[in-house]
């Protein structure tokens, strides 16, 4: 047996929501769940949200995180929670957590990782959007699990305020925290990722960097590079650099369109001439200015991530439930047709599967299908869920 659900509620909330949106998740499923995601805003009384969800849907894995927007069977929403879950004997859940990232982001990836069972398919992973590494905790995920496990997720947001974000491990809210929940039994994991950006401006070799800060760019301050590019916008930075990443290029100067890797600005230093990005970006690297593709582009993009990840499931593994991890600057860019990023997604995967998610500071997973995961920025990634024909 297994069925997957996913449940929403409204600002403001309260402990009495939680326990409403859990009924209505555990009477949809028909059962208690095995494991749940919960998705949603930063509001007031969060905390007695995460304790009322607790109380009803009788299971500890519990895994979630605040957002920029959040996903569910019925579309993209705002000022909501979503709570996801499955249902059944086919997939084993095991969840874990970590604090401190800010303090030394690869040891808490590892410490993490030895929290879950060795023998695990899948991890996803959901990490506080504005502290730590999010590049480094892969290493130290990695380093324990191995390069194989395929590892999906996204940073937590806080509706673009930028200021703090929390994530939720079974009855507790953290922030500078890291939450994972583990796969394992009889089933397939699909995988897909693109962007939809395109190059601006001239490659430029990165002169001196560390870890995620980039301070020059052939020999010249990288923030008054930005400026130079963005010009009467540059008064917007950072926020507006989500829209503006760098993007890594090939030796041709092109970016990659099959293993993107973009990295969004979240942070300038003034005095220092620096730029603070989502992810590292070695020093010697090639990269570019880019800008948000048009519409039908991001749109387009986001459908062939779909359609990668669903076509990785093999006979007999069917499409049972889709986890969606976007970046919030795709948001920013479709404004209005946001929605009909999901609508693709869910018509690609196919009719009737659940499908659950959120807008991210950033996104976890495997460049292409079979390699290690790695963290992205202004992408669409799609996780798709499959089991046997003979476990529905």
């Amino acid at each position: 047996m297994f069925k997957a659900a996913t449940a929403t509620t409204r600002k403001p909330y309260s402990r009495d929501k939680g326990r409403q949106m859990a009924s209505s998740l555990v009477e949809n499923l028909g059962r208690n769940p095995n494991g749940c995601w919960l998705f949603c805003e930063p509001g007031e009384e969060m905390d007695g949200l995460v304790a009322g969800i607790n109380e009803v849907v009788g299971t500890r894995n519990v895994i979630g995180c605040t957002t920029d927007g959040e996903i569910s069977s019925t579309g993209f929403s705002t000022g909501s929670a979503v709570l996801g879950g499955i249902a059944g004997d086919a997939v084993r859940f095991e969840i874990a957590g970590v604090q401190n990232l800010s303090k030394d982001s690869e040891l808490a990836g590892r410490q993490l990782a030895y929290k879950l069972p060795r023998n695990c398919r899948h991890v996803q992973l959901l990490s506080d959007g504005l502290t730590g590494n999010g590049s480094a905790i892969l290493r130290g995920v990695h380093s324990v699990l191995g390069p194989n496990i395929v590892v999906t997720g996204g940073t937590a947001g806080d509706a673009r305020k930028f200021q703090k974000t929390w994530q939720f491990l079974g009855d507790k809210v953290l922030t500078d925290a890291a939450v994972a929940i583990s796969f394992s039994g009889d089933l397939s994991v699909g995988t897909g990722v693109r962007t939809g950006w395109f190059r601006m401006g001239i490659p430029r070799k990165v002169t001196r960097a560390r870890g995620n800060v980039v301070y020059e760019m052939d020999g010249e301050s990288a923030l008054e590079i930005y400026k130079k590019y963005l010009g009467p916008l540059a008064v917007k930075l950072p926020a507006v650099g989500v829209q503006f990443p760098l993007g890594v290029v090939d030796q041709r100067g092109e970016l990659d369109r099959e293993e993107p890797v973009l990295r969004a600005v979240m942070a300038i230093d003034e005095r220092e001439g620096s730029v603070t990005f989502a992810g590292e970006i070695p020093q010697g690297a090639t990269v570019v200015l880019t800008g948000g593709g048009s519409h039908d582009k991001l749109l387009d993009a986001s459908a062939e991530a779909a359609g990668i990840a669903a076509n990785c499931l093999r006979s007999p593994y069917q499409p049972a439930m889709t986890f969606v991890y976007s970046c919030m600057a795709r948001k920013i860019i479709l404004g209005p047709r946001t929605r009909e990023e999901t609508d693709r997604i869910s018509r690609t995967v196919g009719p009737g599967v659940p499908t659950l998610g959120f807008y991210t500071y950033g996104e976890f997973c495997p460049s292409q299908p079979g390699r290690a995961c790695e963290l992205h920025n202004e992408t669409a990634t799609v996780t798709v869920l499959g089991i046997p024909r003979s476990a529905r």
